[in-house]
Formats: structure tokens, C-alpha cells, sequence
């Protein structure tokens, strides 16, 4: 048997601390390098289009959130359900998952383009377009529309790798459309003349290559889980234990259209198009460290999910303890950087001078809390890596719905833009109360059980 089949049964016997390093680190550099492509449409959009194609693009953010919502359905869910099957030996469920992951994701990503293609324009005039940037959201949306089944299942198979045991594999296939895409977009945009849609082709064709290759490696008998007769057809159970889990990054991808809509018709009619420009270079900003700690969270994943399988919480602990520290470092670099640098950031994107001006404003307002922000995303996807989707849930909602959602109704309206502005550290801080409180009592929950496993060993 190839060696591949035994990767996934050292989560349960190495180092914790040697795991986390192993699997985030890849996952890391892929997430990061995925912020890096999206970073780089921006400022060859920037730098190549103009401003008000900043604008334009920062107006497909709700669409794209809905998007990786239905992914994320999938891809979460299947992941940490293939990784609690490994801890359980449970391997044919394992290929199973893999199989009800390629079938789900074409379904799910065809049906998402045929609904969303014919209803552009209204949807983007209900997001806060002009007639200066409807054009630009547009061009770049259908392009992507076209190529959304490919992102699905691109970042479907991914999730599995990572939780099969391939961190690096996955880190490489990021990579990958990572280099094509910052290769093909300037020549797109600066060679072809092709404007925004040209980023636009370039993330579908980068993604496309990258898919072929995780497609002739899970065609490969010899690996540990791979293609085979019998795991297509949808199994209820599956499926159902897929959305189970998936249903809060849903909900939460859910909830960050709905807020982005918020955010960009509240910059709208209290701003200009050029604080919606704004608005999508900082969210470009917080996606580059945010996708960090997401990496972080990738790494903690199959090393929780495996453990708790197991019944070791234990190691459980000691993993998510490890995450913390790196996610709540990462997120206070995040702050100092924008606190210290946030001019310079600003013009790689642009050269305008008004919106630098308008991008350093709100920059130092949402980041005003952002090691905050660290925590919060570490503790809600510990939940998410050891079943416990109700709480995920719970967590994403309040987050978004019962705190963000009404401060950007309500602030607004007594304080124009800023209130806009300030919304979203307001939200993140109280979140973080809520989290703190609850992952201290599932930790303790986990010490007492291990405390009580340990005396019951003792005695036996």
C-alpha cells in the first residue's frame, strides 16, 4: 500500500504544536498567496482601469460572498466530516464524502449561475451602483459567472486534500493559480486591452489549470482517498452531515452579502462612489490577513477534528490554545501596520488622491480593534473543526446579524459615513465577548473529561 494511506493516522500520535506548523503553514502560503492574486486584480484593476473600476469591482463583493457561501456548504463540511472519519477509521466514508463533494459542488455551482446571470444589472443597481460603475461590475461578474463551477469544485477539492493528509499538494495547487493569474491579469488588462474583465478571465483560467491537477491526483488509485466506482451518487446521511457543518460558514458568507450590501448603500448615501472605492481596497486589506488566520484555521482543522474523533481532547486543547496565540498575533500585526503604514498600503492600489485620502480614513477606523478579530475567527472555526456546528452558528449569527447588521442600520443615521465606518469594529469587539465566554467553557468542558479519563485509567 502507498505510503500516503498511513499520512492521515500520525494526527492522532505527533507532536500538536509540530501538526499546526505542518498543515498551516502550507495552508498559509496558499491562503495568503490567494489574498495576494485577489490583492493583485485590485491594483492591476486600479492602476489599469481607474478608480471607478475599483468602485465596480468592490460592487461584485456580495455576489462573490454569496458564492463561496454555497461553497463553503460543501467544502467545510466535507473536510471536517472526512477528517473525523479518518480518527474513526472509517475510511469508505471518508471516499464517500469525497465522491458526494465532486457531485454537490457542479450542482450547486451551476444552479447559482443560471439564477444570478439574468438579473445582473438589478442586482447591482440594489447593491449601490451608478451608472459609473455598473458597466465595471458587470463585465468583470458575467466572466466569473461563466467559470463559477470551476471555482466550486476548485475549492471544494482543496478542502478534502487538506484533510486527507496533503497540505502541500493543496498549498501547490494555490500556488499554481496564484503565478497564471498574476501573470495572465496585466496581460489581459495592460497587453489585450481587455479592462476588468481581464482580471476576470484570468482568475477562471488560472483556477481551471489548478483543477485539472488536483483532478488527475484524486484519479489516482494508489492515493489514500481517490475516484472510484460507487461514491458518486448523493448519499442522504452525508449530505446531510455536510450542511450540518457547512451551515454556519453558510450562514456567515450569508450574512457578509447582506452586510456588504449594507455597508456599500450606506457609503452610497451618506458618500460617493469613490468611499464604495474605499471600501474595497480595505476589504482587500482585512482579506489579506484575515485569509492568514484562515490558514491558521485550516491547519487547526484536521489536527482538532481527527483528536476529537479520537476522544483525545487533550490534544484538542492544546491545538486550538496553539491557534490563538498565532491568530491573535497575526490580527495585532494587521493593526499596527494599518495604525502605522496606512498611506503607503493605500497607493498600492491607487493613485488618486482622493480616494487615498478617503481609503487611510476608514482604514484606521476598522482596524481599530483588529487583534479582536484574530480570536474570534480562531474560537468560531474550533467549534466548526469538532462538530459543533450549533454553536458555529450561533457565534457567526451574532456576530453579523444580531450585532453588525443593526449598527450599520441604526449609526448611520446619527453620524453619516462614520457611523458606516465604525459599525464594524463595534461588532467585532462585542463578538469577541460572546466568543471568549463560550470557548472557555467548552475548554473546560474538555479538561473535565479528561481529568475524569485519566482517573478512570488509573483505577483500572
Amino acid at each position: 500500500m502507498n505510503s500516503n494511506t498511513n499520512s492521515p493516522l500520525k494526527l492522532g500520535t505527533e507532536r500538536t504544536g509540530k501538526l499546526l506548523a505542518e498543515y498551516a503553514i502550507p495552508a498559509i502560503i496558499a491562503m495568503t498567496a490567494s489574498s495576494v492574486y485577489n490583492m493583485a486584480d485590485s491594483i492591476f484593476i486600479g492602476h489599469g482601469v481607474g478608480a471607478m473600476a475599483i468602485a465596480g469591482l468592490a460592487l461584485t463583493f456580495p455576489l462573490m460572498n454569496l458564492a463561496a457561501a454555497f461553497g463553503s456548504f460543501v467544502g467545510v463540511g466535507a473536510s471536517t466530516i472526512i477528517s473525523v472519519k479518518l480518527g474513526q477509521r472509517d475510511y469508505e466514508s471518508a471516499n464517500q464524502a469525497l465522491g458526494n463533494v465532486l457531485m454537490l459542488n457542479i450542482v450547486i455551482g451551476i444552479a447559482f449561475t443560471v439564477a444570478c446571470f439574468p438579473f445582473l444589472d438589478a442586482v447591482f443597481r440594489f447593491f449601490g451602483a451608478s451608472d459609473q460603475t455598473l458597466p465595471y461590475a458587470r463585465e468583470y461578474m458575467e466572466v466569473i459567472l461563466i467559470g463559477n463551477v470551476v471555482t466550486h469544485i476548485y475549492f471544494g477539492l482543496n478542502a478534502v486534500l487538506r484533510a486527507a493528509g496533503h497540505p502541500k499538494m493543496s498549498m501547490y495547487t494555490t500556488l499554481t493559480s496564484v503565478v497564471i493569474n498574476c501573470i495572465l491579469t496585466p496581460l489581459f488588462i495592460f497587453g489585450f486591452g481587455w479592462g476588468i474583465k481581464g482580471a476576470a478571465w484570468a482568475t477562471v483560467i488560472s483556477q481551471l489549470i489548478s483543477l485539472v491537477w488536483q483532478l488527475v491526483h484524486f484519479m489516482n488509485p494508489k492515493q489514500f482517498l481517490h475516484f472510484k466506482k460507487g461514491i458518486y451518487k448523493l448519499k442522504k446521511e452525508l449530505v446531510s452531515s455536510m450542511f450540518a457543518i457547512g451551515l454556519s460558514p453558510f450562514l456567515m458568507n450569508l450574512c457578509s452579502c447582506l452586510i456588504v450590501i449594507l455597508i456599500n448603500r450606506g457609503l452610497k448615501t451618506y458618500g460617493s462612489d469613490m468611499t464604495i472605492g474605499a471600501y474595497g481596497i480595505i476589504n482587500r486589506i482585512i482579506f489579506l490577513f484575515a485569509m492568514v488566520i484562515m490558514g491558521l484555521n485550516q491547519g487547526m482543522q484536521p489536527v482538532a477534528g481527527y483528536n476529537f474523533g479520537a476522544r483525545d481532547y487533550r490534544r484538542v486543547t492544546q491545538v486550538t490554545k496553539l491557534t490563538l496565540y498565532w491568530g491573535v498575533g497575526i490580527a495585532t500585526f494587521g493593526f499596527l501596520v494599518c495604525h502605522l503604514f496606512p498611506a503607503a498600503i493605500i497607493r498600492w492600489f491607487t493613485s488618486d488622491e482622493e480616494l487615498i485620502r478617503t481609503a487611510v480614513y476608514g482604514l484606521h477606523i476598522v482596524f481599530s480593534v483588529f487583534p479582536f478579530v484574530g480570536f474570534q475567527m480562531v474560537a468560531t472555526n474550533f467549534f466548526l473543526s469538532v462538530g459543533m456546528s450549533g454553536k458555529a452558528i450561533f457565534l457567526s449569527l451574532t456576530r453579523q446579524a444580531l450585532f453588525m447588521i443593526p449598527c450599520l442600520i441604526v449609526l448611520p443615521q446619527f453620524f453619516g459615513v462614520f457611523g458606516v465606518w465604525i459599525s464594524l469594529p463595534a461588532a467585532d469587539f462585542t463578538a469577541f465577548v460572546l466568543t471568549a465566554f463560550m470557548l472557555s467553557g467548552q475548554l473546560r468542558k474538555f479538561k473535565k473529561a479528561t481529568k475524569n479519563s485519566n482517573e478512570i485509567h488509573t483505577y483500572i
